[in-house]
């Protein structure tokens, strides 16, 4: 395996060593390949998350071209109709 070296703060220093210490990994490199498998894991969740967005405003600029929206005089007034909105969807998923 290829070894790299890297420059830590005294907090990750102590954390690496409070880790090993405990048991819960033999060394400093399963430690950070830990970490680095979570840095993965959140990139990839990060990208699904971006995807969904991205289809979402697809899906709102569509509507929107479509000339499907609702226009409000005030805030108040977009507040009251989403509670409204609120109240007819929970009323329907406790049916």
């Amino acid at each position: 395996m290829p070894t790299r070296n890297v420059v830590l703060t005294k907090r990750q220093e102590e954390l690496i060593e409070t880790l090993v210490e405990s048991g819960r990994y033999q060394n400093a490199s399963e430690v950070l390949r830990d970490g680095l498998r979570l840095v993965e894991q959140r990139a990839a969740e990060d990208a699904s998350k971006l995807k969904a967005l991205r289809a979402a405003a697809r899906v709102g600029v569509a509507a929107l071209d479509r000339g499907e929206f609702k226009e409000f005089e005030t805030a108040e007034d977009l507040h009251a109709y989403l509670n409204d909105f609120s109240e007819k969807i929970i009323s329907r998923t406790s049916e």
